[in-house]
């Protein structure tokens, strides 16, 4: 197994930066996602549509991440009051990290283009929402996934380092920046308005 690494990431600004440390396979999982969630926020964002291929994701607990430069500039919206956190960078709107709404379930989803270098991750080994040629989707590597997620976010909050993460403040239950919750439908509008 490849030896843990730091990676250095940044908006496409620059005026954000940080560190991924200790980066290596056994540390998270690096995946693919071709979901519509993930498709619409960066059409939202005024990124590239990434379809037909997918969003690269290393999925890894928040303790590995440090700002460096621009924490101020951390944004995060969401499709609706329930669901997944997507941080980007008020700057220049570039596409971040993917977090759920509790620090407790220490998870977040590394976006693989903001990384200097991603040899370190090792290969791609999961992909979500795959589509097919029956028009529905499948996934590879789905109990990688989950075990990874799991056992990685039990294992912090065993330890306590659920509590290190740049996306909530001390109390560890209030997010380091307010969220904007989109409107019902915008991510149908988002999609529509691409094909």
């Amino acid at each position: 197994m490849a030896r843990p690494h730091d990676i250095a990431f940044a908006c496409n600004c620059g005026k954000l930066a940080g560190t991924l440390r200790g980066a290596s396979p056994g540390a998270g999982t690096h995946s693919e996602c071709f979901c519509r969630d993930c498709r619409a926020a960066e059409l939202h964002l005024g990124q590239p549509d990434p379809a037909p291929g997918p969003v690269g994701i290393f999925q890894t607990t928040p303790d590995r991440l440090t700002i460096t430069k621009g924490a101020d500039r951390l944004a995060v919206f969401s499709f609706g009051d329930k669901n997944l956190l997507r941080w980007q960078a008020a700057c220049c709107g570039t596409p971040l990290f993917n977090t759920p709404r509790s620090a407790r379930f220490s998870f977040v989803g590394i976006r693989t283009n903001i990384l200097g270098e991603t040899a370190p991750l090792g290969p791609v080994v999961g992909q979500a929402f795959l589509p097919t040629d029956s028009g529905k989707t499948r996934h590879k590597g789905l109990p990688r996934f989950i075990w990874g997620a799991l056992s990685r976010s039990a294992l912090q909050l065993i330890t306590g380092r659920w509590k290190k993460t740049p996306f909530f403040k001390a109390d560890g239950a209030t997010l380091v920046s307010p969220v904007e919750v989109l409107p019902q439908g915008t991510r149908k509008a988002l999609l529509d308005a691409a094909s």
